[in-house]
């Protein structure tokens, strides 16, 4: 009678477990129908390549925000990577002090704080100060969001690297910095990719930084010291837009946005697959 109880209760314990699974599918399947379903049909060639048309023109697309997006992007890697792993391998190594503990605190604060105070952050220091929107304030903006995220993961990747590997290297009478160098970035690199890939994932979607930062224009990008169209800022002022075709291009900028997001999480999927050898 008990066994026979221990099964319902696990029978019932799974079939909750399944059904939770499934009701966190549903928003998700809805979302990708709903964007696949409004967008698919404006995506073509010319959308993906030229820029936007005035009002009531036919044709045009998002190549200047496409563009846009991964120069911020960019930006936003080549200040929020070092960064956020350089300060990922000291808490890691060497934390263990009042200022590791200081730089963890400011970790887990920036992890919390709203995308908007990341904008206004750059817009205080960066646009303010030169009096100009640009490319490079929307870089830091993103940056900001992408340190802690890097941060953390980097952190907990070097942390599951066994002690013992360090010890070796450490009784072989290599210095501890070759050792951290050496061997444990080696040893959990895969762990620090995917942290990396899952910070650029989440900045990419971002809005509110770029509207106070990068501003956005209908133009090629020439200067990063100036305003860059980007996705999401394209796609938000397609959207409040009162004209049917830019809410179609705003629904297929969505789709070309989602698809790039979802490619860089197949390939953390795909590094995390090699991590643990399956």
């Amino acid at each position: 009678m008990k066994w026979n109880r221990r099964k319902l209760i696990d029978r019932i314990m799974s079939n909750m477990s399944a059904a939770c699974v499934v009701i966190a599918i549903i928003p998700l399947v809805s979302i990708l129908y709903t964007v696949t379903i409004n967008g698919i049909s404006a995506i073509n060639l010319d959308f993906l390549t030229q820029l936007p048309k005035p009002v009531g023109e036919p044709g045009g697309g998002l190549g200047n925000a496409i563009q846009g997006t991964f120069i911020v992007v960019g930006i936003a890697c080549l200040i929020g990577l070092p960064i956020g792993i350089l300060s990922g391998v000291y808490l890691s190594e060497y934390g263990e002090n009042r200022f590791g503990r200081f730089i963890s605190f400011v970790a887990d604060v920036l992890t919390g704080t709203p995308s908007i105070v990341a904008g206004m952050f750059a817009y205080t220091f960066i646009v303010l100060y030169f009096k100009s929107f640009s490319a490079i304030a929307g870089g830091v903006a993103l940056s900001v969001l992408m340190i802690p995220i890097v941060t953390r993961t980097t952190e907990e990747s070097l942390k599951l690297v066994p002690g013992s590997i360090k010890e070796a290297s450490l009784a072989l009478g290599i210095p501890k910095w070759k050792t951290t160098l050496y061997i444990v970035i080696s040893t959990g690199k895969s762990g620090i990719i995917t942290g990396a890939l899952l910070a650029i994932a989440r900045i990419s979607g971002e809005t509110a930084p770029l509207l106070f930062t990068s501003f956005g224009n209908m133009f090629w990008a020439k200067r990063l010291d100036k305003p860059i169209s980007t996705m999401p800022e394209q796609i938000y002022t397609y959207a409040i837009a009162p004209y049917p075709d830019w809410h179609a291009k705003a629904w297929a900028g969505a789709l070309v946005l989602i698809i790039l997001i979802l490619v860089l999480n197949i390939g953390v999927r795909f590094v995390t697959r090699r991590k643990y050898g399956m």
